[in-house]
C-alpha cells in the first residue's frame, strides 16, 4: 500500500510575515537608494546661486556697517535682508514666512532654468521689473543674468510691503548701486518709481512719499512719474524696448504697474508663461503688454508655491546650502534593483505556495515535537 503524506494548501503564517517583511525592505531599499542624476545647466546654476550668495552676505555687510540691526527672531537666517515690520516707507501688509522663504540663494537656479527655457543666448536683452519687497529674490535674478551674462533692462519701484527692503536709507536701489560699485554685479536699475499704490505711494504720508523721491535722485535714477496707469506703462515700455525686443520680461513682485489690478494678479500662476491666461480678464499692467506681443515672462512672486515646487523648502532656519533642492538633482528609480528585489518576492512567493521546500523549511523552523512527523494517509 502507498503512502500519501499530507501538505497543506495555504502559506503558513510565518512564511506570509517573512514575505511582508522582506517586500517592505525592499520598498525601503528601493525608495532609499534612488540614482541621483545631475539637471541640465548644472554648472550655470550652480555658479548662478554661488554668486546670489555672495551679493546676499556682501549687502548683510553693508546693513551692519550702516548699523542697521538684524532681528533674529524676524531673520533668523541673520540675512540682513528682512527688514522692519513697518517704516515710513513700507507700502503694504507683508507676509513674514514668504519673505523668509525668499533668502535661499538657490533660487538663482530657478530662474536660470526658466530662463534657459525660454532660449536666451548671451547678449540677449531681458526686460526686469523690481519692487523693494523681495530684495533677496532681486538679488538672484541678478545671479542669475549675469551668470548667463544677459543684457538685463531693469526698472524698479521703491516702496516694499513689510518685512522688505523698507528701511529709508537701505532700501533696493541702494542696495542695487553698492553691488554695482563694487563689481558684484555690472549693472543696475535705469529707472525707477516710487511703487505702492498707483506706483506713486498713494498709501503713505507724504514724508515717506519724499523719502523715495530722494532715494531715485541719490542713486542717479530716471524717475518714472505719471499720474495715470497708461502712460506710466508706456513709459516702461520705451525704456524695455529702446536697444531692441526683450527676449523675456522677468518681474519680481506684484507692483500694479508691472503686473496689473488685483482681479487679474489673482488669476496668474508663479513661474514662466508664454501666453495670456485663459480670461476675458483683461489688465492695464506691463505684463500684460508683453504676453500680448507674445514676449514669455517668468513671473516670481508666489515664493511658497515655487519653492516647494523645486523642493527648497520654507522658512530656513540658515542660510540654505548652494545646490539643495530638485533644480540641481533629479532621482530616477534603479531598474536592476528593483527588478532583483521584485524577482526575489516572486521567488519565495513560489517556494512558499508551489513547492515542498517551503513546507519544509517551515515545518523546520517550528519548535520540534509540537507538529510530529506527517501522518500517513490512504
Amino acid at each position: 500500500m502507498k503512502k500519501i503524506y499530507w501538505r497543506p494548501q495555504g502559506i503558513p503564517l510565518a512564511a506570509l510575515v517573512l514575505i511582508c517583511a522582506f517586500s517592505l525592505g525592499g520598498f525601503i531599499f528601493v525608495e532609499n537608494f534612488q540614482n541621483r542624476t545631475k539637471q541640465p545647466y548644472y554648472q550655470e546654476k550652480m555658479a548662478a546661486a554661488r554668486l546670489a550668495l555672495e551679493a546676499m552676505e556682501f549687502l548683510k555687510g553693508e546693513r551692519l556697517k550702516q548699523g542697521l540691526g538684524i532681528d533674529p527672531e524676524a531673520d533668523p537666517v541673520r540675512s540682513g535682508l528682512i527688514g522692519s515690520g513697518m517704516t515710513l516707507v513700507t507700502s503694504d501688509a507683508g507676509d513674514l514666512d514668504v519673505k523668509q522663504t525668499s533668502i535661499n540663494p538657490n533660487f538663482a537656479a530657478v530662474v536660470v532654468e526658466m530662463l534657459k527655457r525660454v532660449k536666451v543666448k548671451e547678449g540677449d536683452p531681458v526686460a526686469v521689473s523690481f519692487t523693494g519687497s523681495f530684495p533677496a529674490l532681486n538679488v538672484s535674478v541678478c545671479a542669475a543674468i549675469q551668470t548667463l551674462k544677459l543684457k538685463p533692462i531693469i526698472i524698479s519701484s521703491l516702496a516694499s510691503s513689510q518685512w522688505g527692503a523698507n528701511e529709508p536709507n537701505f532700501l533696493w536701489v541702494d542696495m542695487e548701486r553698492l553691488l554695482y560699485e563694487n563689481h558684484i554685479f555690472p549693472f543696475r536699475s535705469v529707472a525707477a518709481s516710487i511703487g505702492g499704490r498707483g506706483d506713486r505711494g498713494k498709501e503713505m504720508p507724504q514724508g515717506g512719499q519724499d523719502l523715495l523721491v530722494k532715494a531715485i535722485e541719490r542713486n542717479g535714477l530716471t524717475p518714472i512719474q505719471f499720474h495715470t496707469v497708461h502712460e506710466n506703462v508706456d513709459q516702461r515700455m520705451r525704456i524695455y524696448y529702446k536697444n531692441g525686443v526683450p527676449k523675456v520680461f522677468v518681474n519680481v513682485g506684484g507692483g500694479v504697474i508691472a503686473v496689473g489690478k488685483r482681479a487679474y494678479k489673482k488669476i496668474l500662476k508663479p513661474g514662466l508663461m508664454f501666453s495670456q491666461p485663459k480670461t476675458e480678464q483683461r489688465a492695464n499692467s506691463v505684463m500684460y503688454r508683453f504676453l500680448d506681443e507674445h514676449i514669455p515672462v517668468i513671473h516670481l512672486e508666489n515664493v511658497k508655491t515655487v519653492a516647494e515646487q523645486y523642493d527648497l523648502g520654507l522658512r530656513p532656519a540658515k542660510m540654505p546650502a548652494i545646490g539643495e533642492g530638485t533644480i540641481y538633482f533629479s532621482k530616477e528609480y534603479d531598474p536592476l534593483l528593483a527588478a532583483i528585489i521584485l524577482l526575489a518576492i516572486v521567488s519565495m512567493l513560489y517556494i512558499f505556495a508551489r513547492s515542498t521546500l517551503g513546507f519544509r523549511i517551515s515545518q523546520a523552523a517550528s519548535h520540534k515535537g509540537e507538529l510530529g512527523p506527517p501522518e500517513p494517509m490512504i
